[in-house]
């Protein structure tokens, strides 16, 4: 099976200028646990994740003067639509991060989680099992 099949095409999208307060409450109305920041003046393509708004909260910052530009990842690993959800997995493992974002022609088109490869494999698995 292929990244394509196990992500999610509802990629949301905010600029580094959003506060965390802004982008949390827009990942918890889409119920996605990262959003995809464009940067255009300096980092190109990042992402926030639920694990960086809560670190900011833990370190006792505030969520309505924190940005997302200032807890965005900029060092991204990204996926490619065709690559297996072996080597996404291999790379989310190697990396540490829960999320890919998929590229294609340098565009993201999706983003592929850890939830989404436990859904893919899960019934395979349970099937194989029953056999």
């Amino acid at each position: 099976m292929l990244v394509r099949d196990a992500m999610s095409t509802m990629v949301l999208t905010i600029g580094p200028d959003h506060t965390l307060r802004q982008a949390a409450r827009l990942m918890s109305t889409r119920r996605v646990g990262a959003a995809v920041v464009f940067d255009t003046d300096a980092n190109g393509i990042g992402i926030l994740t639920e694990r960086d708004i809560l670190n900011s909260l833990g370190a006792g910052q505030d969520p309505d003067q924190e940005t997302a530009g200032t807890h965005t990842t900029t060092d991204v690993v990204f996926a490619a639509p065709a690559w297996t959800l072996e080597e996404a997995a291999d790379a989310m493992t190697h990396g540490g991060f829960r999320h890919l974002i998929v590229l294609d022609h340098h565009e993201p088109v999706g983003i592929v989680s850890v939830r989404d490869i436990t859904r893919c494999w899960a019934p395979s698995r349970r099937h194989a099992a029953a056999l």
